[in-house]
């Protein structure tokens, strides 16, 4: 007798794997059945489809990110599904896939992918991507939110998109891929690590100002002053090499600071840590 089938819901949010042609460019449109007609079904598999929003990426709101991580709680409610695959757009994956990561608590995985090509196209990577994904989600367990695109298991922490059009798209410039999909197997290579998950926030939860200011030559703090009198609630300095920034930027985030404004400071080197060396 077969084993029963492992039961896979799929979150439509729209993105490249979602659009078509409209005359002058590419634009979310198919619902997530049409998207799940281009690619096959993992053996073994049974899929559902989630119309929740059909956007382009970049256009994707807080509000929206906020209801897909409700979503994604509501299904995994039912102790019968399996997993989650969630379609989405490159453009702020990442994003999203922090998001979900940073209030998962559940070992059923959920697992963003999408697509660099639209839907249609003769050398369209998004059936792979959700062959890949489904797989995915059926096999591994305990490894939190996961990203799948172009062969590669990505842990939500830590993954970019490094490529802006080429089919690998993603990948944490800190260290290797979790993991692989091939001739219908998953592999992971090591466990992601992952402290303990935040508590749900309210589906109506006034979210937070949140604003990035950028470090470079010739910069001055003018934008985290901008950004305390426009309201934030915090900031993110992207600051240069191992998190450093001039005396006038100090300052400023103590001011900010003082001001009750939380200041996260980060670098815009790709891998690495932030550390104290300079005065």
């Amino acid at each position: 007798m077969e084993a029963q089938a492992r039961r896979i819901v799929v979150i439509s949010t729209g993105g490249t794997i979602a659009s078509r042609w409209q005359g002058t460019g590419f634009a979310a449109d198919a619902p997530g059945r049409e998207v799940m007609a281009t690619a096959a079904i993992p053996h073994g598999i049974t899929s559902e489809v989630i119309d929740l929003f059909n956007v382009n990426s970049p256009r994707l709101t807080s509000a929206q990110q906020l209801t897909l991580l409700h979503t994604v709680h509501e299904v995994l409610a039912d102790p019968g599904v399996d997993g989650i695959v969630v379609t989405h757009g490159t453009d702020t994956l990442e994003e999203s896939a922090f998001l979900l990561d940073v209030h998962h608590h559940d070992p059923r995985p959920v697992v963003l992918t999408g697509a660099q090509k639209p839907l249609g196209a003769e050398d369209g990577d998004g059936p792979g991507n959700l062959y890949d994904a489904l797989l995915t989600a059926a096999t591994v367990r305990d490894l939190g939110v996961l990203v799948v695109f172009d062969g590669k298991v990505h842990a939500a922490r830590g993954t970019m998109k490094t490529q802006t059009l080429a089919a690998d798209a993603f990948a944490d410039p800190s260290g290797p891929p979790v993991g692989k999909v091939g001739f219908g197997k998953v592999s992971i290579a090591h466990r992601p690590e992952r402290p303990e998950p935040l508590p749900l926030p309210a589906a109506s939860a006034s979210l937070p100002r949140v604003d990035m200011v950028m470090h470079h030559v010739d910069a001055d703090p003018l934008f985290v002053e901008t950004a305390v009198g426009a309201g934030a609630q915090g900031i993110v300095l992207v600051a240069t090499g191992a998190g450093n920034a001039t005396p006038e930027f100090v300052a400023a985030v103590a001011d900010a600071v003082e001001r009750g404004v939380l200041v996260a400071l980060t670098t815009r080197v790709p891998a690495g840590p932030v550390t104290e060396i300079y005065t």
